[in-house]
């Protein structure tokens, strides 16, 4: 199929002509809790549309050349034609770790491999979760990510059938990671793909998880992935984000975090492939002496856009949020980011630093940075940053001096600069693998 010779078509309009074929998909379950908030989310999606431009939060992204393409859902059972062998690559090589396989936004369970199997968690598909904690699912699913202001929020609850679904059970640590595994099988069809992921953490629980985005083929694809998180108390959850889609590729992702007392959560979202790339990463601490850290590092080259905002909701006291984003941006590409801190007026003794740190490449290339601090108490500690500017000339020539060759220099400082964010990867096998890539791209071998 080429998009350039099908008719366009306004994909809000396709989607809800397409809500009745959906619901004749679901087999009995249109009676269900879930299928009543899917309906409700179908009609917040209907009155709020998707954003556009005019709206704060999205004016310095353009989503109309992702929204006027001929997309396609796929919403009875679905057969991938992925064999083991076209994914493998992307697979972290390491024996001991549960393997989540997603393509077109469904669960492959023939791709899949669930290492951790015992009664005090369950790693699986939404669908298989149903038939042994649908009282969690239903007490969480649509709960963490509102879907009342957020059109792509909406739709995604609204089609949301079949997705991820984690669950740890109190005081167990999950000591095998999670890699969910995200393709977009763009050989023949260029496909609308809703993902859906709900992670809850007991009271003292622990898991580390890595959500990996490929696309494979040509055609055009867009990804509206919705990620729900919830932190019990004493928690702690470490989540991983890398975004490696293809040229014809389009991205909107929201990961909404929930946080009760003494939990800690981290995230580190590293963005280097696909067209236009939103990411939107909330975390809302509701309990005191909560954690947070946010990291990311977005790598940009031709006319690649990323934009990032996230929020640290401080609603309670005695609570740390650190959050520390770096970006090298060459050629025609374009950054965004949109990071804002909120310390409500009971979130006395709050601790929160921000930092945004930018290289251009080139005179073409461009950042639009806008830390916000937003303070409603009195006794905190806050604060944020912005810098943006080219490599160091000085170290360029310290390093040539002692007979590195231009290139290579570069290379080394850019490593340098984005080091930091990698080191916050945990998981070896991960971090290993997205330092090869690092230095691939900053090497300009992809």
């Amino acid at each position: 199929m080429n998009n350039t010779e099908t008719e366009i078509t306004d994909l809000k309009s396709k989607l809800i002509s397409e809500f009745q074929n959906f619901e004749n998909s679901l087999n009995g379950e249109a009676e269900t809790t879930l299928h009543f908030i899917r309906k409700d989310a179908l009609e917040k999606f209907i009155e709020l549309g998707f954003p556009m431009k005019k709206l704060e939060d999205w004016k310095y992204t353009n989503l109309n050349p992702a929204l006027k393409q001929n997309f396609v859902q796929s919403f009875s059972e679905y057969s991938s034609t992925l064999k083991k062998e076209d994914i493998e690559k992307y697979f972290i090589k390491d024996s001991g770790i549960n393997i989540l396989v997603f393509v077109n936004g469904h669960y492959d369970n023939e791709l899949s491999h669930i290492e951790t199997k015992n009664e005090n968690a369950f790693i699986g598909s939404f669908s298989e979760g149903m038939n042994y904690h649908r009282e969690i699912i239903e007490k969480h699913f649509a709960k963490i990510a509102a879907y009342d202001k957020n059109g792509f929020a909406a739709v995604n609850t609204a089609f949301a059938k079949d997705g991820c679904f984690i669950y740890v059970k109190k005081n167990y640590e999950v000591k095998e990671p999670v890699h969910i595994l995200n393709i977009s099988d763009a050989r023949n069809e260029s496909y609308f793909s809703q993902l859906r992921k709900l992670v809850v953490v007991e009271e003292g629980g622990s898991i580390n998880i890595a959500s990996d985005y490929h696309t494979i083929g040509d055609e055009k694809c867009f990804t509206n992935a919705v990620t729900e998180i919830y932190c019990g108390m004493n928690s702690k959850v470490e989540h991983y984000k890398i975004q490696n889609g293809s040229e014809n590729s389009y991205h909107v992702g929201t990961t909404q975090v929930h946080q009760e007392k003494d939990s800690r959560f981290s995230d580190t979202t590293i963005s280097w492939g696909g067209s236009i790339t939103r990411n939107d990463l909330n975390s809302v601490f509701d309990g005191t002496n909560t954690e947070c850290h946010f990291y990311g590092l977005y790598l940009l080259t031709g006319k690649q856009h990323v934009d990032n905002h996230t929020l640290a909701d401080h609603k309670m006291p005695h609570c740390y949020s650190n959050e520390l984003y770096k970006g090298i941006i060459d050629d025609n590409a374009t950054g965004v980011f949109n990071g804002k801190i909120m310390v409500r007026e009971d979130a006395q003794k709050t601790n929160a630093y921000q930092s945004n740190n930018n290289i251009l490449l080139s005179d073409d290339a461009t950042i639009y940075s806008k830390p916000q601090l937003e303070i409603f108490a009195d006794d905190v500690k806050c604060s944020h940053g912005a810098t943006t500017g080219q490599l160091n000339e000085d170290e360029m020539f310290y390093l040539q001096a002692r007979g590195i060759g231009k290139e290579n220099a570069r290379t080394l400082l850019l490593y340098a600069f984005a080091s930091v964010v990698i080191d916050s990867i945990n998981i070896e096998e991960l971090r290993e693998m997205v330092v090869k890539k690092l230095e691939m791209k900053l090497n300009k071998e992809v």
